[in-house]
């Protein structure tokens, strides 16, 4: 059974001397599909180059809530001339970020790029993928806001309560777990991953960041999911292949435009 791996970023320049090398090889080993995430317009335009390139890369489109100023009026047609393209799946990585912007000014205009591009999947018939770090209160409500609409998508690297993972869960939400759930001091996200069904949960990478232990601080791919797929195995009292077998499901659950295979 192969894994599905929902949350990476191959255009980063980490992988700019051995990419060509490196991704046959993940995908030769048993990862597959992968799904390239944007970030700026250049990681956007990158992923879906990528996604032609390979038939087992898919990509998402979006503006990560920290890369701000890529975003302007003409935004938003081109990521909607793009997600007609096959091999678009979702539109992420989209959200908030108030970790690194403490300015209010630019936190509201996160929020209304946060928005219209939230109503730009709605319009395009596709799942969002949800970046969010210290702003879980404002993250939420937005997409609660939404969700009613009937708005999917997963909380990648999910960093929130229990409780309010739970909430997610509710809306139909799935909570996207890597490399953090191995760290020693996980404890919040461990306790995630114990409280809430593995039919929410899906495996993303977040490479070439968060690697697992024993990788932590070297750069991540997507090989490095066998270590996720087994730490999640070990809090939910299964083995990994189910691990590997139900997220994969999720994924192409979520990910309506990524066709099935025949495993």
């Amino acid at each position: 059974m192969k894994i599905f791996e929902t949350h990476a970023h191959y255009d980063d320049e980490q992988f700019d001397n051995d990419r060509s090398i490196l991704l046959p090889q993940i995908i030769a080993g048993g990862v597959s599909p992968i799904i390239n995430v944007g970030a700026t317009m250049r990681g956007t335009y990158a992923s879906v180059k990528m996604a032609e390139e390979y038939d087992d890369i898919y990509a998402a489109v979006g503006i990560h809530p920290s890369e701000y100023k890529d975003f302007n009026e003409e935004t938003i047609g081109i990521l909607r001339n793009l997600s007609k393209n096959p091999k678009v799946v979702a539109i992420g990585e989209i959200g908030l970020d108030y970790y690194w912007d403490k300015d209010e000014s630019v936190q509201k205009f996160q929020r209304e790029i946060f928005k219209r591009q939230i109503r730009l999947a709605k319009e395009v018939g596709l799942p969002i993928i949800v970046h969010s770090r210290d702003a879980a209160k404002d993250t939420f409500d937005i997409i609660n806001e939404e969700a009613a609409a009937g708005l999917k998508g997963v909380v990648h690297c999910y960093s929130g309560s229990v409780e309010m993972a739970r909430e997610y869960v509710k809306m139909g939400f799935y909570i996207g777990v890597g490399g953090v759930v191995t760290f020693k001091n996980a404890k919040t996200l461990v306790n995630v991953v114990e409280d809430i069904p593995l039919t929410s949960i899906l495996l993303e990478t977040d490479s070439p960041y968060m690697a697992p232990t024993p990788h932590r601080g070297e750069r991540n791919d997507s090989s490095y999911l066998t270590l996720v797929a087994g730490r999640i195995a070990e809090l939910k009292g299964t083995t990994a292949e189910e691990v590997v077998e139900i997220t994969r499901n999720n994924a192409f659950l979520l990910f309506g435009k990524v066709p099935k295979d025949n495993e």
